[in-house]
C-alpha cells in the first residue's frame, strides 16, 4: 500500500549539542535475521535496526519457516536450519528494501521450491537482473517483470552448482547473495570483487560457523564459500549504522559551536570511508572508546562545528561509503572550494537515482553543481547556500534525510516533499535531530 506523503521542513538551527546513540546498523540487521532464520538453535540479537525494511525481512524469515519473537529490547531467532525451510505461503512484500529482496533471492536460489517476491512502487524499479545472472548459472530459474523487476518469482534449484563468478559491478548485496546461495551448493563457490565491498556477510557467516576463505588474486578478491553447510545459532549484538550516524555527524559539523558525541557506531574499515573524507575535509571527529562487537569494530564519535574545504574523494572510496554520499554532498555545499565526488555511477540504482537527485536539490537550492560521467562536483564558496527549496524525494530516505541536514545550515528553510520513508532506515530521525538542536517540523 503506497504511503501517505508526509511534507516536512527543516530551519536553521544554532549550534547542536548532546550524545545520542544512532540505531542499529541496517546491513548487520539484514545479516543477522537471515542468518539466525536459517540455523540451527536460538539467535538472541540485541541493538536491531526496527525500521522498516529490516521487518520486512522479520516477516519474510517467518515466512519461511523460522520462530522470532521480541522479549524487551532482544530479538529471539529459533532457526529452521538450511534444510527445514518451507515456501512461503503467499507473495512476499519487502517493501523498500533492496537488501531484503537481493539477499532472498540468493538464499532461496537454491531451496528446492518457487517464492515469489514483490515491494512498494520505487522497489519495483530497481533491477534484479544483477543478482539473478549468477543464481541462473547456480541453476535457479526465474520469471520477473520487464528488465528484471519486481514482481519476480525464483524457483530454486533442484541440484544447485558451486560457480566461480567475477562481479561486473561492486555491490555488496550481489556478493552476499550469491555467497548465500552458496550455503546449499555441493562444492566451492568463488566470488572475485575487483573493488572491496562490505563484508558483514563474510564476518556474520564466521561468527555462525560457516568458513569463509578470502584470498588474493590477479582479478581482485576472491572470498569462497564450501556447501552444503548448516549454520549454528550464535547470539548478535548490532551496532550503531554509520550510515544513520552520518546525518547528526554532518549536521554538527556544519553548524558552528557545536558538540555532539555519537555512540557506539559501527566503523568496519569497508564503512567507513565517510569519516576519513570529512577529516581530510578539516572537521573535528575525534575516536574514542574503540572496541569490538560481534567482530565489527565500534566506537564513540565526537563531532564538532568545522571549517571544511573542498576535497576529491577518489573511487576506489566510493564503495566504503556508497550511501553516504548524499550527506557528503550538502557538507560539500558548505564548504569552501570545488569538491569532486569520483566513481558515483552506483547510486544511480539505488532507492532513486541518488545522482541525479542530488544534483537537482542542491541546484534548487543556489549551489553550483555539475555531473561528470559517473563524478558529482559540488562548488562550495565557505557559507551555507540559501535554500528556501522544496526538495523533491523520489521516495529515498536518505535523500529526504540529507537534504533536511542541509536545512539546518541554510539561510532560507529547506522542504521535502514527503519524509514519510526516513522510517525504512531511521524511525528516530526526526526526534534525535531535533533532540540535538535541530528545528525539523511538519507542514
Amino acid at each position: 500500500m503506497q504511503k501517505q506523503a508526509q511534507p516536512l521542513i527543516s530551519h536553521q538551527s544554532g549550534p547542536l549539542n548532546g550524545t545520542v546513540t544512532p540505531p542499529g546498523d541496517k546491513s548487520i540487521s539484514h545479516r543477522a535475521i537471515m542468518l539466525g532464520g536459517i540455523a540451527n538453535g536460538t539467535t538472541n540479537i540485541t541493538g536491531l535496526l526496527e525500521g522498516e525494511d529490516v521487518l520486512c525481512t522479520v516477516a519474510a524469515l517467518k515466512a519461511l519457516g523460522a520462530t522470532i519473537t521480541k522479549q524487551g529490547s532482544s530479538w529471539q531467532v529459533k532457526g529452521t536450519g538450511l534444510q527445514n525451510m518451507r515456501a512461503p505461503d503467499s507473495v512476499v512484500d519487502v517493501g523498500n528494501s533492496g537488501t531484503s529482496a537481493r539477499l532472498l533471492i540468493g538464499l532461496l536460489g537454491t531451496q528446492k521450491f518457487s517464492s515469489s517476491f514483490t515491494g512498494d512502487a520505487s522497489l519495483c524499479k530497481r533491477p534484479m537482473g544483477r543478482v539473478m545472472t549468477p543464481l541462473e548459472q547456480m541453476g535457479s530459474t526465474f520469471v520477473s517483470e520487464v528488465g528484471g523487476r519486481l514482481p519476480l518469482t525464483v524457483t530454486g534449484a533442484a541440484q544447485p552448482k558451486p560457480i566461480s563468478y567475477q562481479l561486473p559491478v561492486a555491490s555488496a548485496q550481489v556478493k552476499s547473495a550469491i555467497m548465500l546461495a552458496a550455503l546449499n551448493a555441493a562444492g566451492t563457490t568463488t566470488v572475485i570483487e575487483a573493488a572491496p565491498t562490505r563484508d558483514h556477510t563474510e564476518r556474520m557467516l564466521r561468527h555462525f560457523g560457516v568458513k569463509v576463505e578470502v584470498k588474493p588474486t590477479a582479478k581482485g578478491e576472491a572470498i569462497s564459500v564450501t556447501g552444503p553447510v548448516e549454520l549454528t545459532a550464535r547470539d548478535v549484538i548490532v551496532p550503531g549504522d554509520i550510515s544513520s550516524a552520518a546525518f547528526p555527524m554532518v549536521a554538527a559539523l556544519l553548524r558552528s559551536g557545536s558538540h555532539v558525541t555519537l555512540q557506539n557506531v559501527g566503523l568496519n574499515p569497508r564503512r567507513a570511508g565517510l569519516v576519513q573524507t570529512l577529516q581530510e575535509m578539516g572537521a573535528d571527529i575525534t575516536l574514542t572508546n574503540q572496541r569490538e562487537a560481534g567482530g565489527e569494530p565500534v566506537a564513540d564519535l565526537v563531532v564538532k562545528g568545522s571549517v571544511l574545504r573542498g576535497v576529491t574523494v577518489p573511487a576506489d572510496r566510493a564503495p566504503s561509503m556508497i550511501d553516504e554520499f548524499p550527506v557528503l554532498a550538502m557538507a560539500a555545499a558548505c564548504a569552501t572550494g570545488t569538491m569532486r565526488m569520483c566513481g558515483l555511477g552506483e547510486l544511480r540504482v539505488k532507492e532513486s537515482d541518488r545522482l541525479a537527485l542530488v544534483a537537482d536539490g542542491l541546484k534548487a537550492c543556489g549551489v553550483k553543481v555539475e555531473i561528470e560521467g559517473d563524478d558529482l562536483i559540488v562548488h562550495g564558496n565557505g557559507q551555507p547556500p540559501r535554500g528556501g527549496a522544496t526538495i523533491l524525494t523520489a521516495m529515498d530516505h536518505r535523500i529526504a534525510m540529507s537534504f533536511l541536514v542541509l536545512g539546518i545550515a541554510t539561510s532560507a528553510p529547506v522542504t521535502i516533499d514527503d519524509g514519510s520513508y526516513i522510517a525504512t532506515s531511521f524511525p528516530t530521525f526526526i526526534a534525535m535531530m531535533n533532540g540535538l538542536g535541530a528545528k525539523i517540523s511538519a507542514l
